[in-house]
């Protein structure tokens, strides 16, 4: 106990300063763990409270999943999350790196943190926002896209009735509002490479690509996979702003825009079901765990060192 408390004297700088992230994880992460018992639950609210409502409400079993997958929607919201989030995955891989690297060849240091900071702005914009912008582009009557299309003689569009061109625009979207922030952690990997395997790789006459192909991308490998490792355990998450707030929540939209997170919601909002949503939730979580397991187990199969864990 003593050597336990001394270490903690010891570290008590570092300790406060992690101490704020500690406390929002318990909070916001491991708290609202023991809620997920709602989703074997009908929840009814109790007059004693909240923690009376969950004691007291009858248990279901497995009914709120039942619900959760028996809706006519249950395909279509599955294969729309997956197959989001598999695309989101890969070109922002791609596009994190691809800029990453660009930056960091840039001589101009100065013109370097200029863009990384015009990259980075759009991260901050809240999504409400964000809907704002695309819908200048894309209104019926007055949206640039329009007015672009009949200087050229081109009926206009109905953008938020038409399904087909939404899956492209989400991905656009998606790109431009993450590239940025997904683009730092890559930077800040590239910069703290050892430049000494550049001058080696120049000595033996090694162009910019070879240098990039051989040094700089094996360099951030470990940390380009740890990082799909994660966002593969996200797969079943979907970022409901993109998804509710850019489309406009248009009816017509929702063959292409309607996910898990979506579905849950607007179905807590008609039928006030809590129960269902956290059995969505906890549906979630447990998919995304087993796809971390796998995931890492595989790659460790192949590179043991680049692991996650």
């Amino acid at each position: 106990m003593k050597r336990f408390l001394r270490d903690i004297y010891i570290n008590r700088i570092w300790l406060l300063m992690v101490l704020p992230g500690t406390i929002w994880l318990l909070l916001f992460s491991y708290l609202p763990m023991f809620g997920q018992v709602l989703a074997f639950k009908k929840f009814r609210i109790d007059p004693d409270g909240f923690f009376a409502s969950v004691m007291n409400s009858e248990w279901v079993g497995l009914d709120n999943f039942k619900y959760l997958f028996s809706t006519n929607d249950a395909f279509i919201i599955t294969r729309n999350t997956i197959l989001y989030n598999l695309i989101f995955i890969v070109l922002g891989l791609i596009a994190a790196v691809t800029t990453a690297i660009l930056l960091s060849e840039l001589a101009n240091k100065k013109l370097s943190k200029v863009y990384q900071t015009g990259m980075l702005f759009p991260h901050f914009i809240s999504w409400v926002i964000g809907s704002y912008f695309v819908f200048t582009f894309l209104s019926s009557e007055h949206g640039l896209l329009n007015n672009i299309l009949s200087w050229f003689h081109i009926d206009p569009i109905s953008w938020y009735s038409d399904p087909k061109y939404w899956p492209f625009i989400l991905v656009f979207i998606s790109l431009w509002k993450g590239i940025g922030y997904g683009s730092i952690v890559y930077l800040a990997a590239i910069v703290g490479i050892d430049r000494t395997y550049y001058e080696a790789a120049m000595i033996d006459g090694a162009s910019k690509w070879k240098q990039i192909k051989h040094v700089t991308l094996p360099m951030i490998k470990p940390l380009m996979i740890i990082l799909t490792i994660m966002n593969l355990g996200r797969i079943f998450n979907s970022d409901f702003g993109l998804f509710f707030q850019v489309p406009r929540d248009s009816g017509a939209l929702y063959p292409v825009t309607n996910v898990i997170d979506t579905f849950v919601y607007r179905g807590l909002m008609t039928l006030g079901d809590i129960g269902m949503s956290t059995a969505a939730g906890l549906y979630q979580s447990a998919v995304g765990f087993v796809l971390v397991i796998i995931t890492n187990y595989i790659v460790r199969k192949i590179d043991e060192e680049s692991a996650l864990f």
